[in-house]
């Protein structure tokens, strides 16, 4: 049986479904400074057939971004990379934070720090419920993209609640929905 992976309904977000980057889209811009403090893009880090992006809230105050995070590293990473893929988080946070959250968990996989927003901004995933002055002002929604070799989005996977995140069976079967 073929899985093909579902994109959960955005209930919760003002902006229209549709103002996400879409299945078969071209990827917006990604780039990111990575826990070394290199500038990195999306193709700079890519796999041999292409990415898993998994935009996340912050490694430093967000539980559920954290559980994640570990889940992805240890039950996703090493099986995306045998089937070619790469994984890469990107969040708000900065490299230092990503560096510190990544030493201490054995992450072995690109985490990109996005101070500004600016990658978030450019994939309209800024998370509209926080104002300036708010701490989490800037951060991301929850989602992971499967992005392809030549920058073409081949699965998009989001959950309306922010405490619920694809798990990664879920980002596996997207993966191997694609036949590639």
């Amino acid at each position: 049986m073929r899985i093909i992976p579902a994109l959960i309904a955005l209930s919760v977000i003002a902006a229209p479904a549709a103002a996400f980057p879409a299945v078969g889209d071209k990827a917006p811009a990604v780039a990111g400074t990575d826990i070394t403090g290199k500038t990195r893009t999306l193709k700079q880090v890519a796999g041999r057939k292409g990415t898993v992006l998994m935009f996340f809230r912050s490694a430093s105050w967000c539980p559920f971004c954290k559980a994640q995070l570990i889940a992805m590293n240890d039950k996703a990473a090493d099986g995306l990379a045998q089937r070619g893929y790469a994984l890469v988080g990107l969040s708000y946070d900065s490299f230092e934070v990503l560096a510190k959250f990544a030493a201490e968990r054995k992450v072995n996989w690109p985490l990109l720090s996005d101070p500004q927003s600016k990658v978030i901004d450019g994939w309209q995933l800024r998370d509209p419920a926080y104002p300036l002055g708010n701490k989490a002002y800037g951060v991301p929604l929850a989602s992971v993209y499967v992005i392809d070799r030549k920058g073409i989005i081949r699965a998009r996977l989001m959950e309306a609640n922010y405490r619920v995140r694809p798990q990664p069976e879920a980002v596996l079967a997207a993966v191997d929905a694609l036949g590639q």
